[in-house]
């Protein structure tokens, strides 16, 4: 099937281009992937989004914008892109191993993963006191007592920003000393609210229905291994993100997180007509409200490149 624009991804990035382009009369098609709403599912509810005084639920927000690009004249294509030529002009996408296209312009808006601990009680309590960002969920524990993991410049950021906003924050630190630097470091150990476990791994989150509290291990097969309980309301995830971006490598430019590389303030990548948006292109902020302000330049930016074809 022949497209002039098709975006692969169906987060805040990628509807907000499907909007775009769909008023630019691209007539595109959206390839919706593994997860509906993408990452922001994942959260409880969105205060921080312009035009929610209230708040609002994530998938009903989500829901809101694939309705908005439907009304314009998005197609929606349920399943997951699993191979891509962008060395042929125009582009070929494959879906499922079964259905092709090809686009005179692509967006990809696929996103990025937070990692995880691997623990079955994060899974367990996801959304319901886990969380794999303070900026976004920190709000919910103001006054409350939480606890981040991590031990880099990430970890120690939000465990600040979280000490502004709750009465107690724990880091727990899987080494002996902090990978942040240095500036990061003295902020978080001069930060009276902020108590460092070193060499601290937790075990699993407790809590009946939420999370209440949760089990570490000191220097674990040490002489002095000792299993330790802190009681919390909020446990969040400071040890990095993947951005899904694995299936372009043979053709997209990446940096050495694989975070796909734009040039400049764009959305252009290094293959003329590939353009990048939302968290699969930004290490840095990983907001919605920046998703979808990138979703919208990729859109006018493939709009002028299928104008000068």
């Amino acid at each position: 099937m022949k497209v002039k624009c098709l975006i692969i991804g169906s987060g805040p990035a990628g509807y907000t281009a499907a909007i775009y382009a769909s008023r630019a009369n691209l007539s595109p098609v959206l390839i919706e992937g593994p997860q509906l709403g993408g990452q922001l599912t994942t959260t409880t509810e969105v205060e921080n989004f312009p035009g929610y005084p209230d708040g609002i639920d994530p998938f009903t927000m989500m829901d809101d914008m694939r309705r908005q690009a439907e009304r314009f004249g998005t197609q929606f294509v349920s399943g997951i892109v699993t191979k891509v030529d962008f060395s042929v002009s125009p582009k070929k996408v494959i879906v499922e191993d079964e259905q092709e296209y090809e686009a005179d312009a692509v967006i990809i808006a696929t996103g990025a993963s937070a990692k995880y601990l691997g623990l079955e009680s994060e899974r367990t309590y996801r959304g319901r006191g886990v969380s794999a960002c303070a900026t976004c969920d920190g709000f919910f524990y103001r006054k409350k007592t939480v606890a981040v993991v991590g031990g880099g410049d990430t970890a120690c950021e939000e465990a600040n920003y979280l000490a502004g906003l709750c009465e107690k924050v724990y880091l727990i630190v899987r080494k002996p000393y902090l990978r942040a630097s240095e500036i990061m470091q003295q902020r978080v150990l001069n930060n009276p609210k902020i108590e460092v476990l070193f060499e601290h791994n937790t075990l699993q989150l407790t809590g009946e229905g939420k999370v209440q509290g949760a089990d570490l291990i000191y220097r674990k097969g040490e002489a002095d291994e000792a299993i330790r309980h802190i009681a919390i309301d909020g446990f969040f995830l400071a040890i990095g993100h993947h951005p899904n971006t694995e299936l372009f490598k043979d053709y997209i430019a990446r940096d050495a997180e694989g975070f796909i590389l734009v040039e400049g303030n764009s959305t252009r990548t290094n293959v003329p007509g590939v353009f990048a948006a939302g968290d699969c292109a930004d290490p840095y902020y990983r907001q919605a409200v920046v998703a979808a302000g990138s979703g919208a330049k990729a859109a006018i930016e493939a709009d002028k490149y299928i104008k000068s074809l």
